[in-house]
């Protein structure tokens, strides 16, 4: 039988392994399955096309590609058996030349069936997906050589995804069982990890301000921050007015206020204090850690002294978050991982490494700006993230949409049930008839949602 010799296979070349193991989900596994070794044994790679190609032979579609990298070799096999086209997309993007992200010809609306190795929550596939739509292409299919995934399948299914599993993981390890390779031990201990996964993710200690956050939303029954771009004090202060009551955290750009003088600060404290909110100041410090410590504490701002919150942005490492907050325990930033602008340049590889600067830097970080294009974008975001930060999701209105600049927006339902702890909006307050009236309305609206997560 084929698919015993290839589990066989896979624990004598040492593909699959036990002990303890650190995912790219942020779990800790019993067990790892590594398949990028399989490349250099022939036998390996033969039993590999044969089982995908058995198990695709029903599916309609027009090219084939391999997720980067170790799938790569596997779909090209593949493609060349059953003779199909094969392309393959950049993992990281080409800036110069041609530019292109897909290497290969293909046509639009051309039917693109995915492999990969395995799946164990599908994010990294949700992603593929996206990159081929994007480049025109559609995608219905995905085929995995390994499920290791509890519900993986159904989860596709509900980003419209059709997954097929070459081998579960119920299989294998049946297989080794009755080869007397594993005991009955070690099964229980990765059925019961499969189950209910150990996330490493509880090791992350909340910060001061992240718990008062947390306190005021609360105590305040409100997820709401508003975005208070205006340029003038009298028309900030004539909204804010309007607005307290219902904020748990007003979100300022400081800078944009053509009339700021020494009165200016004083008075937003005292709305703050008055109405319990906490205050951001969004400017997104994005330089190496000397410039934004000069820019966080001097100048006309002096942005520490009455800011809860500001915003970083970590393309120069880890030095921002060092010079902002280095022997400075007053406040934290919201690191942006994500941006709701249409075409922005924040790709996943950026993503994930400020979740790691972030992590380790949890007492000078409070949580994440990020958005999604639906609820269930999101909620591949949220997983991403350490358990106990925070995460705002900006480019929100009552209903789903665009902007004529690009700006992409999501509902407050879908939002919230991405995953969102508050939600940040702007003009779809600020340029509402009724501004303290819709500004209860959206409090109220995402309070709701959230009160019903946390159970009533």
């Amino acid at each position: 039988m084929l698919k015993k010799e290839f589990v066989i296979g896979l624990y004598r070349t040492g593909a699959i392994k036990f002990g303890k193991f650190v995912l790219k989900s942020g779990l800790e596994s019993p067990f790892y399955i590594d398949l990028r070794d399989v490349v250099s044994d022939n036998k390996m790679l033969d039993m590999i096309t044969q089982l995908i190609v058995e198990k695709i032979g029903n599916l309609k579609y027009d090219v084939i590609t391999g997720i980067p990298y170790t799938a790569l070799p596997f779909a090209t096999l593949v493609a060349q058996k059953i003779n199909k086209p094969m392309i393959f997309f950049r993992k990281e993007k080409k800036s110069y030349g041609t530019g292109k992200d897909i290497i290969g010809k293909f046509n639009k609306n051309d039917v693109c069936l995915v492999i990969d190795d395995l799946i164990t929550t599908g994010e990294s596939k949700i992603e593929t997906a996206k990159k081929l739509s994007d480049d025109g292409m559609v995608v219905k299919d995905f085929v995995v050589l390994i499920d290791r995934s509890k519900n993986a399948k159904e989860e596709m299914k509900k980003y419209g995804y059709n997954l097929i599993s070459v081998i579960t993981l119920d299989e294998i390890l049946e297989i080794l069982q009755n080869e007397h390779l594993i005991d009955d031990k070690k099964i229980k201990e990765i059925k019961d990890f499969v189950n209910n996964p150990v996330s490493l993710k509880s090791a992350i200690k909340e910060n001061r301000l992240t718990k008062l956050l947390k306190e005021k939303i609360i105590a305040k029954k409100s997820n709401l921050v508003l975005s208070l771009d205006v340029d003038n004090k009298k028309d900030f202060f004539d909204i804010l007015k309007q607005t307290a009551k219902s904020i748990v955290l007003l979100k300022t750009h400081i800078d944009i206020i053509s009339d700021f003088d020494e009165n200016f600060i004083p008075e937003l404290l005292t709305y703050a204090e008055k109405y319990n909110f906490m205050i951001f100041e969004d400017r997104k410090f994005a330089d190496i850690g000397n410039t934004v410590r000069l820019q966080y504490h001097k100048g006309i701002y002096q942005i520490s002294s009455w800011s809860d919150f500001v915003t970083a942005h970590l393309v120069a490492g880890e030095g921002t978050l060092l010079g902002l907050f280095d022997n400075f325990d007053k406040g934290a930033a919201f690191v942006l991982g994500r941006m709701s602008s249409k075409d922005n340049l924040i790709d996943e590889n950026y993503t994930r490494k400020t979740i790691e600067i972030a992590k380790k830097h949890s007492n000078m970080v409070s949580g994440f700006i990020g958005h999604g294009k639906d609820k269930y974008d999101l909620q591949s975001y949220k997983r991403k993230l350490p358990s106990g930060m925070l995460l705002l999701v900006p480019g929100v209105k009552l209903q789903k949409g665009y902007d004529n600049l690009g700006q992409q927006y999501l509902s407050v339902e879908d939002a919230m049930l991405g995953g969102a702890d508050c939600i940040i909006v702007g003009r779809g307050i600020i340029k509402s008839e009724n501004i303290s009236e819709t500004a209860e309305l959206y409090r109220k609206t995402a309070w709701e949602i959230y009160k019903n997560k946390l159970g009533g």
